[in-house]
């Protein structure tokens, strides 16, 4: 037994070291192919080193902080038991909005915080809510993927609501974008972005809900 382990301790010792010719049938001599130690510990260098290469290739959104200032408005939304009627069409104006990114999961997504200053044409009236929103958007932002998907849920406060409607409401949104960084200058870039937004209101029957089309700057700082 002792003799097994001893050759076998030689052998992976010479393997770790030496470089085997094998002749060629044209008449040269071919190296073979490098086994043991000494080739795996190369071998994985150069992958970390290829890894290491790649992590420093810069991006477009190289900066921990992204800010997206944006302006748009409802298309085809309807409004239910939201003042004297039972259902309103179109009753969405104009949103402004401002989104920072928060974090982020590496590799994968991005979280967001919005605010949005909403307004709305209900019996006459114009409705004007502010709602506070956290947002969840996949690719993260530094894949320079230039779709992103996500999705929120949050609430709203109504500065100017209608006779006796609630002033709290929960609001949600479904997300589709597109960025594009450096349209404008180095860290100033465009995006667009549709999707669904509907709010509940908390303390009466009202809802509201439809698509929405934005669109707006990103800036990388």
């Amino acid at each position: 037994m002792a003799k097994l382990l001893a050759a076998a301790v030689l052998f992976l010792s010479l393997s770790s070291h030496a470089q085997i010719l094998v002749e060629d049938p044209e008449g040269g001599a071919v190296e073979a192919p490098r086994v043991g130690r000494g080739a795996a510990t190369d071998y994985f260098k150069k992958r970390e080193a290829v890894r290491e290469e790649r992590e420093d290739r810069p991006v477009r959104y190289d900066s921990e902080r992204i800010l997206m200032l944006d302006v748009g408005t409802f298309v085809n939304d309807k409004a239910y038991r939201w003042g004297s009627q039972k259902k309103i069409n179109d009753p969405g104006r104009a949103m402004l909005g401002v989104t920072y990114r928060m974090g982020e999961w590496r590799n994968s997504m991005d979280l967001y915080i919005r605010a949005e200053l909403m307004t709305y044409r209900v019996d006459d009236m114009t409705p004007v809510k502010l709602s506070l929103m956290p947002i969840i958007a996949f690719p993260d932002v530094r894949s320079e993927f230039p779709l992103y998907f996500g999705a929120g849920i949050g609430a709203g406060v109504f500065f100017k609501q209608v006779g006796d409607e609630s002033d709290l409401s929960l609001d949600y949104a479904l997300i589709i974008g597109a960025r594009f960084a450096d349209v404008f200058s180095s860290g100033t870039g465009l995006f667009l972005e549709t999707g669904l937004k509907g709010q509940v209101h908390l303390l009466s029957s009202g809802q509201q809900d439809g698509v929405y089309v934005s669109t707006g700057a990103i800036f990388s700082f």
